[in-house]
């Protein structure tokens, strides 16, 4: 049984799976990528109704310039329609939107649409859902870095850099998932990961939902998280 008192406070998701899935059923890889879109929705009612208070969706990493501008164009297309249609799914539901990476290689309609949708939940109290969009953990780094440069830091320590991270208004996530089954966490919050519990489920990202996440948060909570000690 789930237990609501052993919630993550901070799920991280990488959403893999969206082009095999499509793939597989003869499919182009953007309706995949459609799909997820719903798997998206499904998750944050869920996130909603477990109790998590923050989780973030890697949609776009500073990698993935490197597929096809088909693509990229409608990865962009799908988010733009997403974000300025007038039905918006984050006001809809009372669920305050933030971003983590770079939107200044994005078309500006798009930035404007994300923006928008920010300002228009910025006042919402309940789960935070975070885009990670044009984002790399290396490249995170490297701009946190070059901040404190900036800013002429002689001496750094581990929480100062953290404070310098794009994700400095949020806690470390407790629990990173990746769908699909492939065991690796591509250049995802590589520093804010330290001390994450991970977990691979098989399942491709566009039919993921309610019950896959309870199932993840139950393997969670069997986890004993020692951070480098013994209990």
């Amino acid at each position: 049984m789930l237990s609501f008192s052993k919630i993550p406070n901070h799920i991280g998701i990488i959403m893999d799976g969206n082009g095999r899935w499509a793939t597989k059923r003869g499919l182009p890889r953007n309706f995949g990528h459609k799909e997820g879109v719903k798997a998206i929705e499904r998750t944050i009612l869920a996130c909603q109704k477990f109790g998590i208070k923050y989780c973030t969706f890697f949609a776009f990493s500073t990698e993935n310039w490197k597929r096809s501008k088909e693509e990229i164009n409608g990865i962009f297309n799908l988010l733009r329609d997403y974000l300025a249609g007038g039905d918006n799914f984050f006001v809809k539901n009372k669920v305050k939107l933030k971003y983590i990476g770079v939107l200044s290689p994005f078309p500006q309609d798009l930035q404007d649409a994300l923006k928008d949708t920010i300002d228009k939940t910025k006042d919402f109290d309940g789960l935070v859902v975070v885009l990670a969009l044009n984002y790399g953990g290396r490249d995170d780094l490297v701009r946190a870095y070059n901040k404190l440069l900036k800013d002429k830091v002689e001496k750094v320590d581990e929480k100062m850099i953290l404070n310098y991270l794009d994700t400095s208004f949020m806690p470390e996530p407790d629990f990173v998932i990746r769908t699909s089954g492939e065991e690796r966490i591509s250049n995802f919050m590589l520093y804010q990961m330290a001390y994450s519990e991970l977990y691979f489920p098989k399942v491709y990202w566009p039919d993921f939902n309610e019950k896959h996440l309870k199932k993840c948060l139950k393997i969670y909570q069997k986890r004993n998280r020692r951070y480098g000690g013994i209990k």
